[in-house]
């Protein structure tokens, strides 16, 4: 099975961090990278501050992440310091983008022209959206204003996306997608769950301590609920690759193995039934 591509995430703003604003960007991108057959190993919610934020991007850099995401802090406010910190951690400086500074203007055009903008054109706070790290490519955001950005340093690609989840997800299915394709070419993850009359994991622990092992290309995780909401609990299986026969394998003999090991202790199971 062909090594899967490692990412990290990290989703920029005070707003999260005081708590008035709930983060669903890293659940989003999570289950697009999976569903791509790709590996998210981090995720991390930062302040809006410069330092901190160069830190951290250029310890993901060393840790050899292959591909990182950022989310939010790409705006027109002075609090919007995403681009210049990932230009400081990765040893570049910003310049203005002259085709970002056109998307930029387009975007605010067309917002005027509809009557959701008072005026188009641009002004300074506008053109700062188009100061992107050197080297970088901008996105085409088709849903708001501020331009994705795309970074190539070394064998890391970083790529800067809106906060406002609709434009962040925008951006992902279009202009985003020639990378994504290229990167995880034909990348799959394919899962089965199973759900159990049991809701004690400590009950199936020698069962799952001696599947999980034997099947190290199988990501095979108990689901816990709330301890007397429901006497039962899921347990899903899950295998990252570029052929679907070979993940049905895979899963499949873990699978096997797992109700096995259930039935020898007593626990009814069935598979749960796809939405």
């Amino acid at each position: 099975m062909a090594e899967s591509v490692t990412l990290e995430i990290f989703i920029i703003g005070n707003e999260i961090l005081i708590g008035d604003i709930q983060d669903t960007n890293t659940n989003w991108i999570c289950k697009e990278i999976n569903s791509l057959g790709g590996h998210v190993v981090r995720a991390t919610v930062l302040r809006d501050d410069p330092g901190v934020i160069a830190a951290e991007m250029h310890a993901a850099l060393q840790r050899g992440a292959r591909v990182i995401f950022t989310s939010g802090g790409l705006g027109p406010t002075a609090d919007d310091l995403t681009l210049a910190a990932v230009a400081d951690g990765v040893g570049v400086r910003v310049t203005l983008h002259e085709k970002a500074l056109q998307m930029v203007k387009d975007s605010y055009d067309a917002m005027y022209a509809r009557g959701i903008m008072a005026q188009g054109g641009l002004n300074p706070a506008r053109e700062k959206m188009a100061w992107l790290p050197e080297g970088a490519v901008p996105l085409d955001n088709p849903v708001g204003t501020a331009p994705g950005v795309l970074l190539q340093i070394g064998a890391t690609t970083i790529i800067s996306l809106p906060g406002v989840p609709s434009e962040l997800k925008g951006i992902f299915n279009s202009s985003l997608q020639p990378f994504l394709q290229k990167t995880f070419k034909g990348g799959i993850s394919s899962m089965h769950t199973i759900t159990v009359r049991c809701n004690d994991e400590s009950v199936m622990a020698p069962v799952l301590s001696r599947v999980v092992p034997a099947h190290p290309g199988v990501y095979i995780k108990s689901l816990a609920r709330t301890l007397g909401e429901t006497p039962e609990l899921d347990i899903s299986l899950t295998a990252v690759g570029s052929d679907q026969s070979s993940l049905d394998s895979l899963i499949g003999a873990a699978l096997q193995e797992l109700k096995d090991g259930l039935t020898s202790i007593g626990i009814v199971h069935w598979d749960k039934a796809q939405p």
